[in-house]
């Protein structure tokens, strides 16, 4: 990665914290939440930027619509979150694998 990647990669970021703050604050304290999750739980594609972007652009439409930010996405974030990454690979996931090597090899 070079020194051009990453002021690319900032830019992008600031523009997409930018639309975040044009959030209602309700659907901010909500994005916060979510990004907080997806961060310590780590799908192997976040820093594709599209999942985070595609939450953004989910609750732009709901804030069009004048729906309430736990209409759309209900009153437990986690399982909201859950089952956005329900077919992503999580950095979780590579850990349990690299636990179960291990025990295989330190059966054997």
């Amino acid at each position: 990665m070079g020194v051009q990647d990453i002021i690319r990669g900032k830019k992008q970021w600031r523009a997409h914290m930018a639309r975040v703050q044009a959030l209602p604050p309700d659907y901010q304290i909500v994005y916060k939440e979510i990004q907080r999750y997806l961060f310590k739980v780590g799908p192997v594609d976040l820093p594709d930027g599209q999942l985070l972007s595609g939450i953004v652009d989910f609750f732009e439409e709901g804030v069009a619509a004048g729906k309430g930010v736990l209409k759309l996405i209900g009153n437990d974030v986690a399982a909201f979150c859950d089952d956005l990454l329900k077919d992503s690979r999580t950095n979780a996931d590579i850990c349990q694998e690299s636990i179960r090597e291990e025990r295989g090899t330190a059966e054997k």
